[in-house]
């Protein structure tokens, strides 16, 4: 019921507002447009509006402490109290109740009452104490007490808890032996199966009041192994309704999992130290150098559970093209990347990276034979000293008694400058270029370049990261690449180690 001055205001507004039902309701947030209107209606005709109309509560104080009383004091029966009284209803006494003495009748959750069900009626068949005293403690009468243990355990075990005098023939007290191995096994059934809801509580995270049958039959697994030191297969398998082929079947996959546990910890190991970028073939090859015998199924399989997902790929290109200032050579190595024996071919390229603080570029020299870096120079301007200081370090490695390698690179204008020019002319090494937008022709570098940023740089945050920091990071990053980084086609070997196998001075 709303005011007179609520009433008031919201004719007022209305009349304000120009008569608009839907702006007047918005504003205030009341009444409905038919309430409106009437109220208008009336301030019209009389120029003043009825007082609100209060209507007296149905039952008075008195009335409510008398039922309150009756329940409490006649077994917190509520169909009792309201046979007894003729009034109220089961909620309002519920609601009285909570308001007058909130201490006497504690309310069983909808999520536990299962677990209290069970636990009233395994007390209300072991008791010591009189059964009011468990309707007490449970918060319930002894009506609601004696259907759940029928419900529980059934009506044939109101026999049982039938007291027998002093004269009971032979007959009787076989019955009566019947009956108790009856309740202590209904007893025993009703322990079980609050035992499988506290366990599926504590290993399942499940709530006290699931259904145990709705459980999968893996979980089922879990709660029978863990009760089997204290009850029988056949009794967990009967009360969880769990076929003992499915029992076992599942038994058996649990502890393979098990079996992979070591595995597990070597194969998350091995992918950490690497900078997360190895994939099942490269983590299978580590583990058979460990001497960890398991195929690439296995470790694809635990790499997924244990969520070791290697950097994706991500496409940026740099280009250095400026146009044909000097003559370029032909592409003498016509994509044949392959060496067979180190510095025969080099690859060289410039790649960039965006930081937030900057960019910075890298120019590496790459061995056709196996894929080592043989120098590289990192600097912060795409100029003549990074690739000249790169080319002389590579230089500087050569023995005046090998042959020298063949030098190709793109059209970019690094390598078409004086400096560089005339670094190879003194070093007597063979250019070779690729065709002007055929990136393809130096396929072997840039497939470095990918392998670096989806290794090193895509999959890590620079958010924080200096230049000089970054630096020391792709530094390190080339040199674990040539020391300790694997590579299938070398036999799961890295550069060095391919090296040394064959007696090469890396």
């Amino acid at each position: 019921m709303y005011s007179y001055e609520d009433r008031i205001r919201a004719v007022t507004l209305y009349i304000q507002l120009g008569k608009r039902v839907a702006a007047t309701i918005q504003q205030l947030g009341y009444p409905t447009k038919n309430s409106l209107k009437s109220w208008h209606r009336e301030y019209e005709q009389g120029r003043a509006l009825k007082t609100a109309v209060v209507r007296p509560p149905k039952f008075t104080a008195e009335q409510k402490a008398r039922a309150v009383e009756h329940y409490l004091t006649h077994g917190r029966c509520v169909a009792f109290t309201i046979k007894a009284l003729g009034y109220p209803g089961r909620a309002s006494l519920h609601a009285w109740v909570q308001e007058l003495n909130p201490r006497a009748r504690p309310r069983l959750l909808g999520a536990s009452s299962n677990e209290q069900k069970h636990a009233a009626v395994l007390a209300l068949c072991t008791r010591q104490g009189s059964i009011q005293a468990i309707a007490d403690d449970v918060g319930v009468c002894r009506e609601t007490l004696y259907n759940w243990r029928n419900q529980l355990l059934g009506p044939e075990a109101l026999a049982s808890m039938k007291r027998f005098n002093d004269s009971s023939t032979g007959s009787e007290l076989s019955q009566l032996e019947q009956q108790l191995q009856t309740l202590r096994r209904q007893v025993r059934r009703l322990q079980l199966e609050q035992e499988l809801l506290k366990k599926a509580n504590e290993l399942l995270k499940k709530d006290h009041g699931i259904d145990l049958h709705l459980v999968s039959n893996r979980e089922k697994t879990l709660l029978v192994d863990a009760l089997r030191h204290e009850y029988s297969l056949a009794e967990l398998l009967t009360s969880l309704v769990l076929a003992r082929s499915s029992y076992f079947y599942h038994r058996a996959r649990l502890n393979a999992d098990e079996k992979y546990f070591a595995v597990r910890r070597t194969i998350t190991d091995i992918f950490e130290r690497n900078h997360g970028c190895y994939g099942y073939r490269r983590i299978q090859a580590s583990l058979v150098r460990q001497c960890v015998w398991i195929s690439e199924k296995v470790v694809r399989r635990l790499m997924k559970q244990e969520g070791l997902v290697a950097a994706a790929p991500k496409r940026r290109r740099y280009g250095s093209y400026l146009g044909e200032i000097s003559p370029a050579p032909e592409n003498l190595l016509n994509r044949n990347f392959n060496a067979t024996a180190p510095n025969q071919k080099w690859l060289t390229d410039i790649s960039e990276f965006q930081l937030p603080v900057g960019k910075v570029y890298l120019s590496p020299m790459i061995d056709c034979f196996d894929g080592m870096v043989v120098s590289w120079s990192i600097g912060t301007r795409p100029d003549a000293e990074l690739v000249n200081t790169m080319l002389d370090a590579a230089i500087a490695k050569l023995n005046d008694s090998e042959v020298q390698p063949m030098v190709h690179s793109d059209r970019g204008a690094h390598y078409r400058w004086p400096g560089w020019l005339s670094r190879i002319a003194d070093a007597k090494l063979v250019r070779s270029m690729s065709r002007k937008g055929y990136s393809p022709d130096n396929a072997a570098c840039e497939g470095f370049f990918g392998r670096l940023k989806n290794e090193l740089f895509y999959a890590r945050d620079w958010q924080t990261t200096s230049i000089e920091q970054f630096t020391q990071a792709l530094d390190a990053y080339i040199r674990w690449y040539n020391e300790q980084r694997i590579k299938i086609s070398l036999g799961a070997r890295s550069p060095v180690e391919y090296r040394r196998a064959l007696g090469i001075a890396a």
